[in-house]
């Protein structure tokens, strides 16, 4: 197994992923053919030149011969993803619905479809149809009943506290991040590191393996060399492998003291504020306070506080005293030792470690 770790491989990707045994990865980054069908070649205004997509590999005969394509990999990366894993796959107007009606058929299960808005988009010269200024992104585990990774808490985080939408605005891979050789760009669809990185953020764990099928230029597995993930890419073009080759070689892991996360709260245990009394961690009639002791609260029998005339939870009397919907009363109330507050939570992190 420690062969597809940490490698980038150039060569077929539907004949090397055949060599690679079941349920190896925790997730997958497809960034597939689009099969823009792109007719004439595009022109500015000033009769200038767009370095659009025009290579063979996007190149399909007709729409059944790419169908056959995306089920083959779909069918091959379902097979060497991990049952806890997920995939992600990345396409546009021309080929997501393809892609999404094959996985759904396979069995895979849609999570979310995230819409990647980028605030630099390029125009759309003709003037002939809306600024294509969006890209979409399906999220699918295995199927219906799989359990998958998703780091609420840091995506919460990483997003000022409030949760992350579906609808994420990025700009396009441009500046020093973009590769180029003799100054022009290496790979015409080279995805920023930013898109990259939350989405390993958002579904893998320190040290889970990622596969990337149609590697390019390497973002998947410099993104998750500097987060501390393993990483093993697939490249047909010899260019772009040599590209992505070179990159890693420059890319730093970001030091282990700084690649933990918040956990989950929902991987942790649910202990409600009874337990303790029950437990005998608390004890009834024990005094509780908010942080600056100017409120009191008296613990009841049965878990319930009492406060003046109001007897409740200890979330329901706190929202109360403060006027407010709700309340996290493990963090609102305190309880007092030689004169020194500590809020209730720590009573609760203790029983969790036991």
């Amino acid at each position: 197994m420690t062969k597809f770790f940490n490698k980038i491989v150039n060569g077929n990707s539907l004949e090397v992923l055949k060599t690679i045994p079941s349920k190896t990865f925790d997730l997958v980054f497809a960034d597939p053919p689009y099969n823009l069908q792109i007719g004439e070649k595009l022109k500015r205004p000033d009769n200038s030149k767009v370095n659009g997509v025009n290579e063979k590999w996007d190149q399909f005969k007709s729409f059944k011969e790419y169908d056959d394509f995306c089920k083959a990999w779909l069918i091959e990366c379902k097979r060497v993803l991990k049952d806890k894993g997920s995939i992600w796959a990345i396409g546009s107007y021309h080929n997501i619905f393809r892609i999404g009606y094959h996985m759904q058929n396979l069995g895979y299960w849609i999570l979310n479809d995230v819409i990647w808005k980028k605030n630099n988009p390029m125009p759309n010269f003709k003037g002939t149809r809306f600024t294509n200024a969006h890209e979409t992104l399906i999220w699918a585990s295995k199927n219906k009943k799989a359990k998958y990774t998703f780091n609420y808490n840091s995506l919460k985080c990483l997003n000022d506290d409030l949760q992350m939408r579906s609808d994420w605005m990025l700009p396009i891979c441009n500046g020093g991040e973009r590769i180029k050789k003799n100054g022009k760009k290496i790979h015409s669809t080279q995805k920023p590191e930013a898109l990259l990185y939350r989405i390993l953020l958002s579904s893998t764990n320190k040290n889970d393996l990622i596969f990337d099928p149609f590697l390019g230029t390497g973002t998947t597995a410099a993104v998750a060399k500097k987060i501390g993930r393993n990483y093993f890419g697939i490249e047909k073009e010899k260019k772009y492998f040599k590209a992505a080759e070179d990159r890693l070689k420059k890319t730093n892991k970001i030091e282990d003291h700084y690649l933990d996360t918040i956990k989950n709260n929902k991987s942790k245990p649910r202990i409600p504020f009874g337990s303790l009394v029950e437990m005998g961690i608390v004890k009834p009639g024990m005094n509780i306070f908010d942080q600056k002791k100017k409120i009191n609260a008296r613990i009841m029998a049965d878990g319930s506080i009492k406060y003046e005339n109001n007897e409740g939870s200890i979330h329901k009397i706190a929202a109360k005293i403060l006027g407010t919907e709700s309340c996290n009363g493990w963090t609102y109330w305190h309880y007092n030792i030689d004169g020194n507050m500590f809020p209730i939570d720590n009573l609760r992190q203790r029983l969790i470690s036991k």
